[in-house]
């Protein structure tokens, strides 16, 4: 699926219900008197989405890499300072909370990898570089990818010969 605006993308939106999910998460009193852990697990919560956004619009593969680079080490970051309050009896009235947060962190880590991995192997450079001879370009390689992958399929048996190879 193609996606138009970074608001529509899963990953940020979960990263933005992170971001609330700690928000809640800091509301608690302890953290009143706590205010460097507080401020610092916010910035990193909100840096996730914030940097997901950024990479997204700035319109070419390599810079979109590097934000979801950034954002990966701001849900480290997230992650590892929820584990460090785990361990902590000073939070322990958290915990529920905290062990909510730290699989939904996770996950956002899992998908950011796998959107990193699929870029790295991707020949598009990005929106910024993308006219209609490189779309074109693109367009009749990805065509020339099925015919081949259909062709291989008949030569084996595998399958019968039509032409749905192109409407895929």
């Amino acid at each position: 699926m193609k996606y138009s605006r970074f608001e529509d993308l899963p990953v940020w939106k979960d990263a933005a219900r992170l971001y609330v999910a700690v928000e809640t998460l800091v509301e608690d009193d302890y953290f009143r008197n706590h205010g460097d852990m507080r401020s610092q697990l916010l910035r990193a919560a909100l840096s996730i989405s914030n940097n997901i956004a950024e990479g997204f619009e700035r319109g070419t593969t390599k810079e979109l890499l590097a934000f979801l680079y950034i954002a990966r080490g701001s849900g480290g970051e997230v992650r590892s300072m929820l584990t460090v309050m785990a361990g902590s009896s000073r939070y322990q009235h958290l915990k529920p909370q905290i062990s909510d947060l730290r699989p939904r962190a996770e996950s956002i880590n899992r998908q950011l990898r796998g959107w990193a991995d699929s870029l790295q192997n991707s020949d598009i450079q990005g929106q910024r570089y993308l006219n209609r001879t490189t779309r074109e370009r693109y367009v009749a390689g990805q065509r020339r990818e099925r015919f081949l992958l259909k062709l291989k399929a008949v030569r084996e048996g595998r399958e019968e010969w039509s032409e749905d190879w192109k409407d895929q």
